[in-house]
């Protein structure tokens, strides 16, 4: 029991953490005068996907004296993440609003932040399992692939910053919708003070991130489920909801490209560092439970783009990818 307590303290420090962080980030990005979807794609995808970066990272350089089971851990995590944000967070987004715009009610990010975006994702997430099935053997193709991966996100970087400047002109400039929590204490809301409120949400998000690594091993021998489905399941879970958390405040606030842009630039980031790491620092291989999960994320991002391409995103759209989530949920426990 003590486990399980542990890892809901941890959930409900990311909760607030979130909270913490998007506040701040929207008066960041006001403060800078920069689009929506930069603070989106870029700060808040970032911000936000330390905690699942941390949980691979400490799991590979410092985790528990099993090598395997850090392996484990860190493909788990590494992989779970796209998987969890393309599939079950987009889904939670459209359930937030489903009341207020129903099933044809129609979503309105900023088309071109998000079709860049998913191109950036799904191109880089097809050389991540491409990269499952190169072998050992062939270690430079290996290095070659993560490489380009890594290469792949700072070009993400320029494009998304270049088309910024358009995007604030065309009335797409990020604007705060609450004054600034440390200024609720009296403090003044300047880039000082902006900073240190992200500082702090960026430390609680760390600290519940790290809780996770020790309590898998736990959960997992007390669940009777391997490490790694562990891993792809319930980190993701967890260390996502800082995303689920920001882009739900955000949609229901009609903020639509903050909220996408969320998500999806947190895709690219995980969809290309992340794997990056697991090429060069894990077996990487293509397992039951590994295979079904790229293949369904793929899927789910094929989707998205799909219905974008055809000019209008609408709630019932996104509720597919949740069904998505079920069908990986029937295969991996099945």
């Amino acid at each position: 029991m003590l486990t399980f307590a542990t890892l809901l303290v941890m959930l409900v420090v990311i909760l607030i953490a979130a909270e913490v962080f998007t506040n701040a980030l929207e008066h960041l990005g006001e403060k800078l005068k920069i689009s929506e979807g930069v603070t989106g794609s870029l700060f808040a995808a970032v911000g936000t996907a330390l905690p699942e970066t941390m949980v691979p990272l400490l799991a590979l350089m410092a985790g528990t004296e099993n090598a395997q089971l850090n392996e484990e851990i860190g493909v788990g995590a590494i992989l779970g993440a796209p998987l969890m944000l393309s599939t079950l967070s987009t889904c939670l987004m459209a359930v937030a609003v489903v009341k207020k715009r129903g099933l044809q009610g129609h979503l309105t990010p900023e088309h071109s932040g998000l079709t860049r975006d998913l191109h950036f994702f799904l191109a880089a997430f097809a050389f991540s399992t491409l990269a499952l099935f190169i072998p050992h053997s062939l270690p430079a193709a290996r290095a070659a692939l993560g490489f380009t991966l890594v290469l792949t996100y700072f070009v993400y970087i320029l494009l998304t910053l270049k088309a910024s400047e358009k995007l604030v002109k065309e009335g797409h400039g990020t604007e705060a919708g609450e004054p600034m929590f440390l200024a609720r204490i009296g403090l003044p809301t300047n880039m000082a003070t902006i900073l240190a409120q992200l500082a702090l949400g960026l430390l609680l998000l760390v600290a519940g991130a790290k809780g996770f690594i020790h309590g898998v091993e736990d959960a997992s021998k007390i669940l009777g489920i391997s490490p790694l489905l562990l891993s792809l399941l319930i980190i993701p879970i967890a260390t996502e909801l800082p995303e689920k958390v920001n882009s739900i405040l955000w949609i229901r606030k009609r903020k639509d490209t903050l909220a996408f842009g969320n998500i999806t630039g947190a895709m690219v980031f995980q969809g290309t560092l992340l794997p990056a790491i697991g090429i060069m620092l894990t077996p990487w291989e293509p397992r039951q439970e590994v295979l079904a999960g790229v293949i369904i994320t793929i899927a789910a991002a094929l989707w998205v783009r799909l219905m974008l391409s055809r000019g209008q995103l609408k709630v019932w759209h996104l509720l597919v990818n949740g069904g998505l989530y079920v069908l990986y949920l029937t295969i991996a426990l099945g």
